[in-house]
């Protein structure tokens, strides 16, 4: 998968969690904790639209690991709100498979990033 389709996909769940979360605070649920659930869940796509501009190779892996931590962030949030009875359970999965399926290319950039960076240093 290209890096053009993370940053489609990562916008897209950017869009379906500012959509879940829009929801949730005119039903009131959990308002507080909203607000960290849309952070991590948007930053990842802004991370890897970022890393498409990275001055460098490592400014670019450093990104991505950004991103990645992001994700981490947002299963965490997605949990709690299925936990807790804020988000429903097709809510949840529809959410969580979007997050799942990014962070996976997110893991295959990276490590295919730092063998690139390893490759050409070795060439110097």
């Amino acid at each position: 998968m290209s890096d053009n389709q993370l940053v489609i996909m990562s916008k897209e769940f950017a869009v379906s969690i500012i959509n879940v979360c829009t929801n949730l605070k005119e039903s009131k649920k959990g308002a507080v904790l909203i607000n960290q659930l849309l952070r991590c869940g948007t930053s990842i796509g802004a991370n890897v639209h970022e890393a498409n501009y990275a001055s460098s190779r490592a400014d670019f892996i450093n990104k991505l690991q950004i991103a990645l931590k992001e994700c981490y962030e947002t299963d965490y949030w997605l949990d709690i709100f299925k936990e807790s009875g804020i988000l429903s359970f097709e809510d949840f999965s529809n959410l969580f498979d979007k997050c799942s399926k990014i962070r996976k290319i997110l893991i295959a950039s990276i490590n295919t990033a730092k063998k690139n960076a390893e490759r050409s240093e070795g060439q110097v």
